[in-house]
């Protein structure tokens, strides 16, 4: 039996905000990796695509190694690829944090979460928007983050997907009732205008690009988008 947990509250709750470097100026990405330094975002989120899993390619170790070297936060690596076994240790050498994967991507899914952990990374499984969040039940007392794609993945500037909110509170309640320590995070759609709202559905992390790289004032955007929401606390 899980332990269940009985408290429930109203509490404020600042999300944790992860710049997508996806949608930097990557002709000047060391300087939008030093205002993100300065910014009161909290993670760097480096997205991988292989063209395979997704219908885009967009960087790879090169990159992820040159930029965690300079970064100052947490290093959260997005892999949107096949087989992410085979290239596990190469990242957590490149410095990542954490490491998430797709659970469309992978066949052994447990194995491969295990295999992140044991390079001393955090580990981390992604569900696509068609991806069931029942998915998720024999796998959520082993992972420390789970990635909600509010977009379909391989493009930025998508239009976020509202259904995400029942996902939200349907992937909070099975923490709640399995005692799992994961984090919620969502990627895809991030907005000043929904910001609060997917808080409140029972997000931790915020993940966004076009939002904060095409801001007249990105820093000033984290910090919006960075502000305390009141949620009730199972």
């Amino acid at each position: 039996m899980y332990p269940l947990k009985t408290r429930n509250a109203l509490e404020k709750k600042i999300p944790l905000i992860a710049p997508s470097l996806l949608a930097a100026n990557f002709l000047e990405i060391g300087k939008d990796v030093e205002m993100i330094n300065a910014s009161h975002a909290d993670w760097l989120h480096l997205d991988v695509m292989d063209g395979r899993f997704v219908p885009n390619i967009s960087f790879g170790l090169p990159v992820i190694s040159a930029v965690t070297k300079v970064s100052k936060k947490v290093n959260d690596v997005h892999l949107m690829i096949e087989e992410p076994e085979k290239y596990a240790e190469a990242f957590a050498k490149a410095g990542a944090d954490y490491l998430t994967v797709h659970i469309e991507a992978c066949r052994h899914l447990h194995r491969n979460i295990q295999q992140i952990k044991g390079l001393g990374m955090k580990a981390g499984v992604a569900l696509n928007p068609h991806t069931p969040v029942s998915e998720l039940e024999n796998i959520i007392a082993d992972v420390d983050l789970v990635l909600i794609m509010s977009v379909n993945p391989g493009f930025g500037g998508q239009h976020f997907i509202e259904q995400t909110y029942i996902k939200l509170r349907q992937v909070r309640e099975m923490i709640r009732r399995t005692g799992s320590s994961a984090l919620i995070e969502v990627d895809g759609g991030i907005t000043t205008q929904n910001a609060a709202l997917v808080v409140e559905a029972g997000a931790d992390v915020l993940v966004a690009g076009n939002t904060v790289f095409s801001s007249p004032d990105p820093a000033a955007t984290i910090r919006e988008l960075r502000q305390p929401v009141t949620v009730i606390m199972p």
